[in-house]
């Protein structure tokens, strides 16, 4: 009897093993392989410089014809492979509008709304274009932020006097760095805006914290380019500023503050006007609406990989004859910034 009770429970020892043994290859059979330790993703980082420009031919008229193959474009002398190139003709436009309220334009202030009221009526579309205003004295004002309503910006516009010093690169640095280059974008996978800054003034400047290269270097930062309208009349002939209705070959002479419109205009791919009347208007924004909407867009990727914060200079070449590209002179590349630690502290304690 004992005998087979020893038997009975050696059996049943056996049994079990074989059970736990079948459970334990089943489970290593089932069970996930062990995580293996995966590499970092490879990140490249690729910085594409986009530039958009208007062709003119000898006329002074757009060209919009033009395709990829007909275009060069040099970085520093060097020649770049344009990767994207396309006819920009139809962007949504975000416009900043800079107006001088200073005490020097007080005699030239209704013009200068009626000029700012009528760019905006004959420019701006509704339900697709979006505008901000400023104005500067001693210093820059926002007085109405992104909007796409024409009789608000109007009513806004006449409500404006004039008084005070010229900080004209203040507002100019400010538009660029802190509204033009982070404004409202449409929707979409890859939204894409026009930036405009539209600047009425004579040029002048007395108040201003930062210096024209600045105010220069954050429009072409923020891919911003400025088209002027000077209030200025120095230039006008003796004849037709004793009487404006005559018309006589104009003789243009420009001062100081014309020549500084002329730059913040050229070095962005602008252009500054300098109209007498109210009449001479209408031809000057009838131009700035016809490049908006003539103009081209090409990328490239430089081949100089530096990133030191320096600018490079930008030259578009079209192989046709007697064709004139308008584009901004360079941009500045991105600086690199160098990161301190904190903490002498051993990693992981």
């Amino acid at each position: 009897m004992r005998r087979r009770l020893t038997c009975a429970v050696l059996l049943a020892v056996f049994s079990a093993s074989l059970v736990a043994s079948h459970l334990l290859a089943r489970a290593q059979q089932t069970a996930p392989p062990p995580a293996q330790e995966q590499a970092p993703p490879i990140v490249t980082e690729v910085r594409l410089v986009d530039v958009i420009f208007t062709v003119l031919n000898r006329r002074q008229r757009f060209v919009t014809d033009l395709g990829r193959d007909n275009f060069k474009v040099f970085e520093d002398g060097e020649p770049q492979d344009i990767r994207f190139f396309s006819r920009q003709t139809d962007l949504p436009l975000r416009v900043g509008m800079l107006l001088d309220t200073s005490n020097s334009i007080r005699d030239r202030l209704k013009f200068e709304q009626e000029a700012a009221i009528d760019f905006f009526y004959s420019t701006l579309r509704r339900n697709k274009d979006l505008a901000f205003l400023m104005t500067f004295d001693n210093e820059p004002s926002v007085i109405e932020e992104y909007i796409g309503d024409l009789d608000r910006l109007r009513d806004t516009i006449n409500r404006q006097r004039a008084g005070g010093g010229t900080a004209l690169y203040d507002g100019v640095y400010f538009a660029c760095n802190d509204r033009l280059a982070k404004p409202p974008m449409p929707p979409g996978p890859t939204p894409e805006v026009r930036r405009v800054l539209l600047l009425i003034s004579d040029g002048d400047d007395t108040h201003s914290n930062r210096a024209k290269s600045e105010a220069i270097e954050a429009c072409q930062r923020a891919g911003v380019v400025i088209y002027a309208i000077s209030t200025s009349t120095q230039w006008v002939t003796a004849t037709e500023a004793a009487d404006p209705t005559k018309r006589v070959n104009r003789k243009i002479h420009k001062e100081a503050g014309d020549k500084t419109l002329d730059q913040l205009t050229e070095e962005t791919g602008g252009r500054a006007f300098f109209p007498y009347r109210l009449d001479d208007l209408g031809q000057s924004f009838q131009d700035i609406g016809d490049e908006l909407r003539s103009q081209y867009s090409l990328a490239y990727v430089p081949q100089n990989k530096s990133t030191e914060g320096t600018f490079r200079k930008i030259k578009i070449e079209v192989d046709r004859k007697g064709l004139i590209v308008r584009a901004r002179k360079g941009y500045y590349t991105p600086r690199t910034v160098a990161i301190t630690p904190t903490s002498t502290r051993p990693p992981g304690q």
